[in-house]
């Protein structure tokens, strides 16, 4: 390849296929702070919701787990049975949040990629471990960018916890003397109020992320002036070969329609650019149709054959020009001609006797 196309840059737009290529791989852009965002909202809400709820139930099954820890037997299956109780019963309890968690993660994917299942990045891939392209990987703008919003997200969120310790720490000691329920409902309400200060920090941070990684999944997905011409030729066909077969057909259809020219009953000129070959069968048709018609070259030939064949030709510029404009060969004219084009035959119609 010569040096000037391998130095091109990607400037053209991704086309449909090489998207469509990009999806099958797997490549979508999708950004993993979106979904940590979206399951922190989620689990806020069900913390606010739901929470004293859960752990109310949660204290009633360890006081009855533990008060009935005598009438168990100590066999193994005696103590399997224990254990497997409080498993269950822990479980049951946790399940609505687990469930609420696990679905708005599979929601955030399907918001950002859509449904995609491919088996693509499964497949053995040499370059994954090839140490050269490994430390490219390491030190590339999107692993710098990680690095960054992983710095940023810590930074955040221990800000965060840091302040909301410090205004809270005059709230601590009268903790001691407190139940251990008001101390799980102060646990409850402090650490809902430090995740929606976190959640308000991290969305922006969200935000900034998903807009990279969109401008770095449309920039990979660029192509150089050759690709896209590659690209194009793969998916219409070689452009010098679509207008070769355009032009055999532009000559076919333009040898049928001089073949068709002897049977006109009159050619009507404008009168030295545009001619226009018309036919009218009383029995057969309900409006004169248009045979033939062509401009300068074609316009010129279709006037000699009419000229061979003894064929009246009418000159008639303005209805020579609106026929030619609004009439395709072989259609019947429009009834806003009728009047002119049977004026014309009339006098075709005269000259013949």
């Amino acid at each position: 390849m010569p040096k000037e196309e391998t130095s091109q840059e990607k400037t053209h737009p991704a086309t449909p296929r090489r998207r469509r290529k990009a999806r099958e791989r797997g490549q979508v852009a999708k950004s993993t702070e979106v979904n940590s965002v979206l399951i922190l909202i989620v689990g806020l809400f069900l913390m606010r919701f739901l929470g004293m709820g859960v752990l109310q139930k949660f204290c009633k099954s360890f006081s009855y787990i533990w008060g009935n820890a005598s009438k168990f037997s100590l066999t193994p299956s005696g103590i399997s049975q224990y254990f497997n109780q409080g498993i269950f019963q822990v479980l049951g309890l946790l399940f609505p949040i687990i469930l609420g968690i696990a679905a708005v993660g599979i929601a955030a994917d399907l918001m950002q990629g859509g449904f995609l299942f491919t088996i693509y990045p499964l497949t053995p891939d040499l370059d994954k471990i090839n140490p050269v392209k490994g430390l490219k990987r390491l030190f590339s703008k999107r692993a710098l960018m990680q690095l960054l919003v992983s710095l940023l997200k810590i930074s955040i969120v221990g800000y965060i916890a840091y302040v909301s310790i410090k205004a809270s720490f005059n709230q601590l000691p009268p903790l001691v003397d407190k139940s251990v329920g008001q101390i799980l409902i102060f646990s409850v309400n402090f650490v809902f109020q430090v995740g929606l200060r976190c959640l308000l920090g991290l969305i922006p941070l969200a935000i900034l992320d998903y807009s990279f990684q969109k401008f770095e999944y449309e920039k990979g997905l660029r192509m150089t002036k050759r690709e896209a011409l590659e690209e194009y030729k793969q998916t219409e066909g070689n452009p010098l070969i679509k207008t070769r077969i355009r032009s055999l057909q532009k000559q076919i259809a333009r040898h049928r329609m001089m073949q068709e020219i002897p049977k006109a009953d009159v050619v009507i000129t404008n009168p030295t650019k545009i001619a226009v070959a018309l036919k009218y069968q009383k029995e057969k048709m309900n409006a004169p149709i248009v045979l033939a018609k062509g401009a300068r070259l074609i316009a010129e030939k279709i006037k000699s054959l009419a000229i061979k064949h003894n064929i009246p030709i009418v000159e008639n510029k303005w209805l020579a020009q609106a026929l030619y404009k609004s009439v395709e060969i072989g259609q019947e004219i429009p009834i806003k001609f009728y009047q002119a084009v049977a004026e014309v035959l009339a006098y075709v119609y005269r000259l013949k006797k």
